[in-house]
C-alpha cells in the first residue's frame, strides 16, 4: 500500500465513487433501453372504425371535393394519410368479395368469398355468401337473419384483435347489407346487425351471435329512428350548383315505382307503399344516416373504447351503392347523396371526438368497389362501350356446344361471369377438361364484347405477376371457381341501360379511395400502387397483433408513425 497520503486519498476516492458512477452507468442504459422499448410498441388506439363505403369509386373524392365540409372527407384526407393509387388487386370486384378482402388481407382465392352469389360445384346449387341456414333470425321472424360468416376461409383482422386480447376487446358490426356486417365482423364479433327493409324497418341480427336483441336495440328499433327518415328527399345544396354532375333527368336513370321521371324532390311518403316501405330509404342517402345513428347508438351502449383494450366498429355504408346502381356514376342523386355521407362523416368524427377523445381513436375509409360510368352514357358521347347481347351469345354457344360435343349437358351452370362444366359429362364422353376448356375460349373470343377468356386449367397451372390474367388469379379460387373465365371489353356490362355496375378487372371497378385517420397513422399522401390486401396486414402492424391467418398483403409503412 502506498505511503503516499495524497495518491492514498485519490485511491480511496475512486474506491467509494466507483459502485456510483458504475450504478448511474446502469440506470442510465436502463433509461435508455427503457425509452427505446416504449417507443417499439406504442399504447394502441381505443378504438379502431373500419368504414367501407359501398361502390365508391376513387374519383368521388377529386370530383366533389369543392362541395365537401372541412369536417368530413376533407378533415380525413388533409389530417390523415391518403392513398391516391389503391386497387382491388382481384375480380369480380362486388361487395362480399370486397368486404372479405379489406377484413383478411388477402383475396377470394384464399377467403373464398368468390361473389355475392355463386354456384356451388359440391351441393349444385347457388349459395349466398353469407347465407346460413344452420342459424335462426334474431329481432324478425323472416328468414332475413339467417346469416353468418361461416362461408369465410380464414380469420379477419376483427378476429385477430378479440383473440389478441383473450376475447376482452368488443367488436360490432354494422350495415343495411347482411354481408357488409357478417364479413367484416368475422367469427368471433360480439355482434353484427343489418336492416330489414318492409313494413318493420327494424335493424336485426341472427343466433350466431346472439339469442335476442339486446335492450338498446329493441329500444332503438321500437323509436322514430327510421321512421324521421320517411320525408322529401330534396338536394342538400340548390342543385343548380351541382354542375360535376350531368342533368337531373336523364334516359340513363330508372324512376321508382309510381314515378313519372327519376327527378329532385322525391316525395318518399308518396313513394312508400310501391317502393318496399322503409326498404326505400336504403335507395337514398339517409340509409347511410341511419346506418351512422345506428353505429353511433351501438358506441355508446356498448361503452366501445372505454378502455385501454382496443375495440373495433366496423361500418359499412351501403346506400351508395344502391344509389348508384339506380341513377349512375354521373347522376345527381349520386353527388348528392356522397354530399350528405360527408356531412355524416362529420357527425361520426365529432361523435368520436367527444365520446373516445381526439388522438384516442384510428379511423380507415375504404370501398368494396368502384363502378362504371352508364355504358348508354358513353356511347353517345362516342365512347367504345355497351352491352353484351347475353341471349345471342347463349344462343351461339349451345349451338358449338350441340355441334361440338352433340350435347349442351356438358356445361353446368354459368355464375359471375364463369362457366362451370359437368365434369361427369366429360369423363362420361371420355373428354380431357384442359381440351374442352381451350376450345371453348376459342370459341368465345369471337363474341362480340368479351375481351378474353382465362381457363381454369392456366389459373392452376401458371403463375401471373400482373395485368388482367394476375387479376383473375387472385379471384380464383381452386375449390369454388369455375372452368373458363370471361372478361368483357372496357365499357361493357352485362347490365340494365340504366344505373350503374361494377364486378369487372377494370380500372373504374378497382380504383377505390383508402384513408388512415387518427391515432398511430402519420399524416401525408402517396400515389404508390397499394392494394385492398394490405390493409388488414397495415392495422395488425399497427396494433401489434398477429395478421390474418390468411394475410397475402404488405403493410403500409408509409402510413404508420
Amino acid at each position: 500500500m502506498t505511503r503516499n497520503p495524497i495518491i492514498r486519498h485519490w485511491l480511496t476516492t475512486i474506491a467509494l465513487l466507483a459502485p456510483i458512477v458504475l450504478l448511474t452507468a446502469q440506470v442510465s442504459i436502463r433509461e435508455r433501453r427503457g425509452d427505446s422499448r416504449a417507443e417499439v410498441f406504442e399504447r394502441p388506439p381505443k378504438l379502431i372504425v373500419g368504414i367501407v363505403v359501398d361502390q365508391m369509386r376513387f374519383d368521388y373524392l377529386s370530383r366533389f371535393w369543392n362541395h365537401y365540409g372541412e369536417g368530413g372527407f376533407r378533415r380525413l384526407a388533409g389530417d390523415g394519410f391518403l392513398c391516391r393509387n389503391h386497387h382491388f388487386n382481384y375480380a369480380p370486384t362486388s361487395t362480399g368479395p370486397g368486404h372479405a378482402s379489406v377484413y383478411t388481407g388477402t383475396t377470394p382465392a384464399v377467403h373464398g368469398i368468390i361473389g355475392n352469389s355463386w354456384f356451388d360445384k359440391v351441393t349444385g346449387e347457388n349459395v349466398y355468401c353469407a347465407g346460413d341456414d344452420q342459424v335462426e333470425s334474431v329481432g324478425t321472424t323472416s328468414d332475413a337473419g339467417k346469416m353468418s360468416p361461416h362461408r369465410l376461409m380464414v380469420t379477419t383482422i376483427t378476429d385477430q384483435l378479440r383473440l389478441h386480447h383473450q376475447m376482452r376487446s368488443k367488436v360490432i358490426a354494422v350495415a343495411l347489407k347482411d354481408r357488409g356486417a357478417a364479413l367484416p365482423g368475422g367469427f368471433t364479433a360480439n355482434a353484427a346487425y343489418w336492416f330489414e327493409g318492409g313494413a318493420a324497418g327494424n335493424w336485426i341480427s341472427s343466433s350466431y351471435y346472439m339469442e335476442t336483441l339486446p335492450e338498446w336495440v329493441r329500444a332503438f328499433n321500437a323509436s322514430d329512428a327510421a321512421e324521421k327518415y320517411k320525408r322529401i328527399w330534396e338536394p342538400a345544396k340548390p342543385l343548380n350548383t351541382y354542375a360535376e354532375s350531368g342533368l337531373d333527368n336523364v334516359v340513363y336513370e330508372s324512376a321508382f315505382n309510381g314515378q313519372a321521371a327519376p327527378v329532385f324532390p322525391y316525395d318518399l311518403p308518396a313513394l312508400w307503399e310501391d317502393n318496399g316501405q322503409f326498404g326505400l330509404l336504403r335507395v337514398t342517402p339517409f340509409g347511410n344516416s341511419l346506418t351512422l345513428d345506428f353505429a353511433l347508438a351501438a358506441l355508446e351502449a356498448e361503452g366501445l373504447g372505454d378502455d385501454l383494450i382496443t375495440d373495433f366498429l366496423a361500418i359499412s355504408f351501403s346506400s351508395t351503392d344502391y344509389v348508384g346502381h339506380k341513377f349512375g356514376v354521373d347522376s345527381k342523386e349520386v353527388q348528392d347523396t356522397y354530399i350528405r355521407l360527408d356531412q355524416d362523416l362529420e357527425r361520426m368524427l365529432d361523435a368520436l371526438d367527444k365520446k373516445v377523445g381526439e388522438g384516442e381513436y384510428t379511423v380507415f375509409l375504404t370501398a368494396d368497389h368502384g363502378a362504371v360510368q352508364v355504358p348508354a352514357f358513353l356511347a353517345d358521347q362516342r365512347v367504345r362501350a355497351g352491352y353484351p347481347d347475353s341471349g345471342e351469345m347463349h344462343r351461339r354457344f349451345g349451338e358449338f356446344l350441340q355441334y361440338t360435343y352433340g350435347t349442351t349437358d356438358i356445361v353446368r351452370a354459368t355464375s359471375n361471369s364463369q362457366i362451370f362444366l359437368d365434369h361427369d359429362v366429360l369423363r362420361n364422353l371420355e373428354l380431357e377438361p384442359a381440351q374442352v376448356q381451350a376450345q371453348m375460349a376459342g370459341e368465345l373470343l369471337g363474341y362480340d364484347g368479351i375481351n378474353r377468356v382465362y381457363t381454369a386449367t392456366q389459373m392452376q397451372g401458371s403463375t401471373y405477376q400482373d395485368g388482367i390474367p394476375a387479376i383473375l388469379q387472385q379471384g380464383y379460387n381452386q375449390k369454388r371457381s369455375g372452368d373458363l373465365l370471361l372478361v368483357y371489353d372496357p365499357g361493357f356490362a352485362e347490365y340494365s341501360r340504366t344505373g350503374s355496375t361494377h364486378g369487372t378487372v377494370h380500372n373504374y371497378d378497382t380504383h377505390i379511395p383508402l384513408i388512415f385517420y387518427g391515432h398511430g397513422v402519420r399524416p401525408g399522401q402517396s400515389f404508390r400502387r397499394t392494394e385492398i390486401p394490405d390493409i388488414a396486414p397495415t392495422l395488425a402492424a399497427m396494433l401489434g397483433i398477429a395478421f390474418p391467418n390468411g394475410t397475402t398483403g404488405e403493410p403500409i409503412v408509409e402510413i404508420l408513425r
